[in-house]
């Protein structure tokens, strides 16, 4: 009872926060069912990070941590391991994955966004990578998804970020991640649990500057000024706050498949 009630298993359309929240929303569903969708929003920067990569048709491998393990994950699968940004090397940084030459594969540890895609993949159901700039098609694709086959059901789980006790610190980017791609998900507003409903109001008010300023304008100054566009730029990675910010900027949707995300586009067959 308690995995349906937390799991907002009332709803088809669903919203938590982190690796927990992400364990409830699956758990409301019965081991195995395959009507199911999660939605990984982890916006500074790791689904932002997988939405560049993809872009230029590099498959991405998450992990969760960055030490022998990762290499040797990256070496089984002859892929680029992921630095620690400041090594100013092929990162977490969403500026390095869309400028580095030559890049087919790549390794990219993440202790949030990356935990959270494996292990809703090893629960079972499909998983997608979704940011802001591309939770349009995000949001095209999950409509589609739940349009052919009303016992699906989708989970958007919003990544957030660590505490240094390890707990997690709720993230507004990824509230406003995750709120863009529900509002995009056309005509099933009947189907949203009143957490999924917050979430998609967030990003509209985000969208809404207090000096004229609205739309992609308005979301770009406040994930600037939030606390971890803030802290990006201030260790000098203001350029992934930008890119970031790039509404709706990519057509194409990353799937988690043979645990890797590979690119999916309108039109081609999931």
């Amino acid at each position: 009872m308690d995995d349906v009630v937390f799991g907002q298993g009332s709803s088809r359309i669903r919203f938590d926060w982190g690796l927990t929240g992400a364990r409830a929303l699956r758990g409301a569903v019965p081991p195995g069912d395959a009507g199911f969708l999660a939605v990984v929003v982890d916006v500074l920067s790791f689904t932002t990070s997988v939405s560049v990569a993809v872009d230029r048709g590099v498959e991405v491998f998450p992990f969760p941590w960055r030490d022998e393990r990762a290499a040797d994950h990256a070496a089984r699968h002859q892929a680029t391991l992921a630095r620690a940004r400041s090594e100013r090397d092929v990162s977490l940084s969403p500026a390095s994955l869309r400028d580095a030459p030559g890049l087919a594969r790549v390794v990219l540890p993440s202790p949030n966004g990356s935990t959270i895609s494996l292990s809703l993949a090893e629960a079972g159901g499909a998983v997608v990578a979704a940011c802001l700039r591309n939770a349009a098609a995000v949001g095209a694709y999950v409509r589609r998804y739940l349009d052919e086959d009303p016992g699906r059901a989708v989970a958007v789980v919003a990544g957030g970020e660590r505490w240094p006790d390890g707990s997690l610190r709720p993230a507004v980017e990824d509230l406003w991640g995750a709120g863009a791609v529900i509002a995009a998900i056309v005509g099933h507003d009947d189907v949203l649990s009143p957490e999924a409903e917050v979430a998609a109001t967030a990003f509209r008010s985000a969208c809404v500057g207090p000096d004229g300023r609205d739309g992609p304008a308005a979301l770009r100054y406040r994930l600037r000024r939030c606390v971890s566009g803030r802290e990006l730029a201030d260790q000098g990675f203001g350029a992934d706050v930008e890119i970031a910010a790039e509404l709706d900027g990519s057509d194409v949707v990353p799937l988690l498949v043979d645990g890797r995300f590979v690119g999916h586009r309108a039109g081609e067959p999931r």
